[in-house]
């Protein structure tokens, strides 16, 4: 799974945003997790950490006590009721000993009929069901060598569930029925699942645990007009009396239950293929041209991903297709991932966007958790961290070394960000809830040991390693000891210092480097500063690059003390040492470099993190002519994040100042390559003073990019022009979100009543981080037009903050209430909204 989260902490942070219009400030990406940045308060110095692991119930795999062998379902769909009407065969036997009892997992449902399959006769059975559990009491006590059909009739109500959920999956109910009666004209009528964690028992009865494996049969009976997707292959459709058609779909390889999975709605299906296998595109009509522009490179990661592994793709087709306000990123469910709606783009969204990443990563989970897949929760990181590291492997494969580098420098910022409030181990079966698990150490971390891992052992190690561990564990479960094992019987080495201090163990290391040169010796010290109560002392071994006389010399080295020195014969003295040269390490490294070395470093390290290290550290210091030349240069530099990073820092620089770059970044704003730079120079432009770049920005406006152009709209509008309204009134029915934002962040603060239809069109059709971003610019819109505070605007708000899926939409809209809650009836909705509301997450927000 991929996941797309916002924090509480910044949640809260983002809605004190008051939308207020400055040429200077970037449209926020719709498309990204908006991100929190997490400031913990100083912890006094002899207390507990705020990251301090704390001590949660074990929680130990689920104990076998069947055998669940094959699942055959049938289901038909109320629309009008929301639930699932369905029949369930499952095939079982007593895993090892003689079992009279079967206790199944089932959510929230209704069950009709228990009986005992015989041939085609069916005995019933007696059971109790306590709307989680159903406990059928068999015929008999079974043997381990003895196999058993039961049949359960049953109807699923996810809609009756509890609400549940968690930063990374924002629900739990396992069965959603997307605008089920079509009352929303802008939003297709569709089904979808989602069975991770373990939700799949929310719409069919089973052994809802990662330990279990079957195969499957799933018969789909719905309206003629509508296409199914599920696992596996499809067999046939049948066209029935009553005018409904039935699909059937069979997995023939055996899979984990929340795996299963099915979708349905009016789709358009692009076809490919990969080694003969279909391979499949299921997205909305109106998408149907550039769905293979978005997933195309799918065949090229199958042969990839199978040639490096030596594993062949194991199942019998590929599908993916996207759905409607999906409650996640992404799901690998076996042969067949679903993806949230923000990998539907037209034509000129391509131009800004890649969503490889995602692609990849729900793809390598078809090896890395569904093929071998991890026997616990506790142990998630087997499937995680693979498919995190995937992108990196993709992109390094089809991108190059740069864009790579900067997924690692993002993954190790993701995690550094996490673990100032959290660090515990990546194996860890003290949790609160299962749903903990998908964080920033599960993934993030997680990819970035692997990376660590696959350094140490060498390339064809790695991939041997990796074969090793899929070959033997094929169609099993298993704990991180199994990997281990794999890499330790290729490599012959013992790797058990790697996985206890990475996989076992909380935190990183936190080291602070001293370099001196004296009579032809360089010296190097070593202080592991991380505070062992609660993380190791690490071994680690990694490179010390060192320049001298312009020639590079590469020194490894083991530190695994407490504090080290060590020693290196330089015949001069060093013009830059590079500690961890190959920037693969997971840590913090505190190394003091002048000025000077860091000029060096930028134009002589050919890596990408090492360059904005150096960037960053010499920001502040642009009157130095050395500092400035490094800029000019890295303005042109062949990566396009380099060349964003120097103009976003440039733009610092106060008008006067400006001059010996100012041509440069204007001709960028016009030229550039990448939309995203010519938006960073427009937006630096911006910030020199917009009159005199007004052609620049009503040019921009223009630009065949999206996000050049919403920079164009804002840094217009920054410009006070009379005719500033008039100019972007022109892009309202434009849809895409960052002109759809960047007017929200105008209008909020310079949007008279005239443009409440405007908004409130917008709120209806956005979904997702677009409506969270919306809400916030609406509410500041509330705030200044108070005759737009209608029963209407009030009902809109509160059927928002009721009733979306997403929790932190919900609370976005509850925000934007706050703006009237003045009002007695406001006041009296926000009270009824804190307490029918379930979402612990929110409740700590609004103080309920």
């Amino acid at each position: 799974m991929n996941h797309r989260f916002l924090s509480i902490a910044g949640l809260a942070a983002a809605m004190a945003f008051t939308g207020g219009c400055s040429a200077g400030k970037v449209v926020p990406d719709a498309s990204a997790p908006p991100v929190a940045v997490v400031e913990p308060a100083p912890a006094p110095a002899d207390s507990v950490p705020a990251w301090a692991p704390r001590k949660y119930e074990f929680n130990p795999s689920r104990t076998k006590k069947h055998n669940l062998l094959h699942t055959k379902l049938r289901v038909r769909f109320d629309w009008q009721k929301q639930y699932l009407q369905g029949t369930a065969e499952l095939r079982l036997k007593p895993y090892f000993y003689p079992q009279d009892t079967l206790v199944l997992d089932a959510k929230g449902m209704e069950i009709h009929s228990v009986s005992l399959l015989k041939g085609g006769d069916g005995a019933p059975l007696k059971y109790e069901y306590d709307g989680k559990e159903l406990a059928i009491n068999l015929n008999k006590a079974y043997t381990r060598a003895e196999e058993y059909v039961v049949e359960i009739n049953y109807t699923a109500r996810p809609n009756e569930l509890p609400a549940g959920g968690s930063d990374a999956i924002t629900s739990d109910k396992g069965l959603y029925f997307i605008n089920p009666l079509g009352e929303e004209p802008r939003k297709p009528t569709q089904i979808w699942t989602q069975g991770e964690t373990e939700a799949s028992s929310a719409w069919f009865p089973t052994i809802d645990a990662p330990n279990e494996r079957m195969t499957q049969e799933l018969y789909i009976t719905v309206d003629p007009k509508f296409t199914t997707l599920s696992n596996g292959e499809f067999m046939y459709s049948r066209q029935n009396a009553d005018g409904t058609k039935t699909d059937y779909w069979k997995q023939e390889l055996p899979h984990a239950p929340y795996l299963a999975m099915m979708a349905i709605g009016e789709f358009a299906v692009v076809e490919d293929q990969w080694r003969g296998k279909p391979v499949n595109y299921y997205v909305e009509p109106a998408y149907k041209s550039t769905a293979k522009k978005v997933f195309g490179n799918t065949p090229e990661m199958m042969e990839f991903f199978s040639t490096k592994l030596g594993v062949a793709y194991p199942w019998a087709k590929y599908a993916q297709v996207v759905v409607r306000d999906y409650v996640s990123g992404a799901m690998e469910n076996t042969s067949a991932s679903v993806f949230m709606e923000d990998l539907q783009l037209n034509e000129r969204e391509l131009l800004d966007k890649n969503w490889d990443g995602i692609i990849a990563h729900e793809l390598f989970h078809q090896w890395f958790g569904d093929y071998v897949t991890t026997e616990s929760w506790a142990n998630l990181p087997l499937n995680e961290s693979f498919a995190n590291y995937s992108e990196y492997l993709w992109a390094e494969h089809k991108f190059g070394a740069d864009e790579a580098a900067y997924l690692q420098m993002d993954e190790m910022g993701q995690y550094l960000d996490e673990a100032e409030t959290k660090r515990v181990p990546l194996i860890r079966y003290h949790y609160n809830s299962r749903e903990d698990m998908f964080d920033s150490h599960s993934y993030a971390k997680g990819g970035r040991v692997l990376h660590m891992l696959r350094n140490i052992v060498g390339d064809d190690a790695w991939w041997a390693s990796l074969n090793l561990y899929l070959t033997r564990n094929k169609f099993s479960d298993v704990e991180v000891a199994e990997l281990r094992m794999a890499f330790e019987d290729v490599t012959g080495m013992d790797l058990m210092w790697f996985f206890d201090q990475w996989f076992m163990n909380a935190g990183h290391p936190e080291l602070k480097v001293e370099d001196s040169y004296q009579s032809g010796q360089l010296t190097l010290r070593v202080t592991q500063k991380q505070d062992t109560a609660y993380a190791p002392l690490y071994k680690l071994p990694l490179e010390i690059a060192v320049w001298a006389g312009g020639k590079k010399t590469v020194y490894p080295v083991t530190i695994d003390e407490a504090e080290e020195t060590f020693m290196f014969k330089v015949a001069s003295e060093p013009q830059l040492v590079l500690f961890d040269a190959e920037q693969q390490l997971l840590g913090v490294v505190e190394h003091q470099k002048t000025d000077a070395e860091m000029v060096f470093q930028f134009r002589n390290v050919d890596q990408l993190a090492p360059k904005l290290e150096a960037m960053a550290a010499l920001e502040e210091k642009l009157q130095d002519p050395a500092v400035l030349q490094m800029y000019q240069a890295a303005l042109k530099d062949d990566y396009w994040r380099i060349r964003s990073a120097a103009v976003t820092r440039l733009s610092g620089l106060k008008e006067g100042q400006a001059a010996a770059v100012e041509p440069v970044i204007r001709q960028m704003a016009q030229q550039d390559k990448r939309g995203a730079v010519r938006a960073d120079a427009i937006l630096a432009l911006a910030g020199w003073g917009g009159e005199k770049y007004k052609a620049v920005f009503e040019q921009a406006m223009r630009d065949s990019s999206y996000e050049a152009s919403a920079a164009g709209i804002l840094a217009y509008a920054g410009t006070g022009a009379p005719d500033a309204k008039q100019k972007l009134a022109q892009f309202e029915n434009e849809t895409n979100e960052e002109v759809a934002l960047a007017l929200a962040t105008y209008y909020a603060v310079q949007g008279g009543p005239e443009k409440y239809d405007w908004f409130t069109g917008q709120l209806k059709q956005a979904s997702g981080g677009q409506l969270y971003y919306l809400l916030q610019s609406f509410g500041a819109y509330l705030a200044s037009n108070s005759q737009t505070n209608t029963p209407e605007t009030i009902a809109l708000l509160g059927d928002l903050a009721r009733n979306s899926s997403q929790y932190y939409v919900r609370a976005a809209a509850y925000q934007a209430l706050m703006v009237m809650s003045e009002k007695p009836e406001v006041k009296a909705l926000l009270d009824e909204i804190r307490q029918n509301e379930k979402d612990e997450r929110l409740l700590q927000l609004y103080g309920g």
